[in-house]
């Protein structure tokens, strides 16, 4: 259903008012997986020193620091520590699918995808990284963080991932998954021509990985779907769990294929922990 532009700007006045809550969750959440986060320790081009080092056979002259050497017998380098910025591009799916939640005491997966897109996105901006919504600019600096928890709220429209990845780009995806997921072979092969690498995070509301209904049970397809009436939902629940067992089994091996890593995550398990996984997982927690 398309909005029009009133519409539209209603429910971003709306959703910005959620913005403030999602900067600071994510900021504590951040704090708890990564407090000292910082860029890469390196010798190489960049602004700031990093530290001495005794001059060896290939430094020229312009590069010994004169007035260090002069305190010692030995004559010494000034390093400086590398500064190789990388571009990042997160991506929500926007599927009406993510806004399920199974009970009120757990956020539906749209939320928890948000807190998870914008904590991930502070730690690498901390590193010194370029971090965007994929199919925008990346950008660094604090500023960046606040246009991002923008973006992750008040966007409408649900940006083609494998029309948006850039070269050499590393990418984040998070969704459900439980729709037709051939779209997800688009995007690997895209990304494997391109030389981007990434991951692929499936969030369920626990419900959803564990089928607990039983007897008379009306299902209804999001977005004002199809329904079904299922007397035994009870006897579904072998059938449907293999198919998730599937689709789960698939889409890591899509994920190793290409290179790239497949991690599931459930709503009500802890943020903090998926959050590390996929701090590891893209290389910014050996930093």
């Amino acid at each position: 259903m398309s909005l029009s532009p009133v519409d539209l700007r209603a429910r971003a006045e709306a959703a910005s008012g959620h913005l403030p809550g999602l900067i600071l969750s994510a900021e504590r959440l951040a704090s708890m997986v990564a407090p000292g986060a910082h860029g890469l320790r390196r010798a190489g081009p960049g602004e700031d020193f990093w530290q001495y080092r005794p001059a060896s056979e290939g430094d020229t002259a312009r590069s010994i620091d004169w007035r260090r050497s002069a305190r010692s017998d030995v004559q010494f380098v000034r390093d400086r520590e590398a500064q190789t910025a990388q571009a990042a591009g997160i991506w929500l799916s926007r599927d009406a699918g993510m806004d399920f939640t199974g009970g009120p005491d757990r956020p539906t997966k749209a939320e928890r995808g948000r807190l998870l897109a914008l904590a991930l996105g502070m730690l690498m901006l901390r590193g010194g990284e370029k971090v965007a919504l994929l199919g925008q600019p990346p950008r660094a600096g604090r500023l960046q963080a606040e246009r991002l928890a923008e973006g992750l709220v008040t966007r409408a429209d649900d940006t083609d991932p494998a029309a948006a990845l850039r070269p050499q780009m590393r990418v984040v995806v998070i969704s459900d998954f439980l729709s037709d997921p051939a779209w997800v072979q688009t995007l690997l092969a895209r990304a494997a021509g391109l030389g981007s690498m990434g991951v692929l995070l499936q969030i369920l509301d626990p419900d959803e990985a564990t089928f607990p209904y039983a007897g008379a049970v009306e299902f209804r397809a999001p977005g004002g779907g199809p329904r079904h009436d299922s007397r035994d939902a009870e006897g579904l629940r072998n059938a449907y769990l293999q198919r998730l067992a599937d689709r789960r089994d698939w889409l890591s091996a899509q994920a190793r294929q290409a290179g790239w890593q497949f991690g599931g995550h459930v709503t009500n398990a802890p943020a903090s922990e998926v959050l590390g996984w996929l701090w590891q997982a893209l290389g910014q927690g050996a930093r």
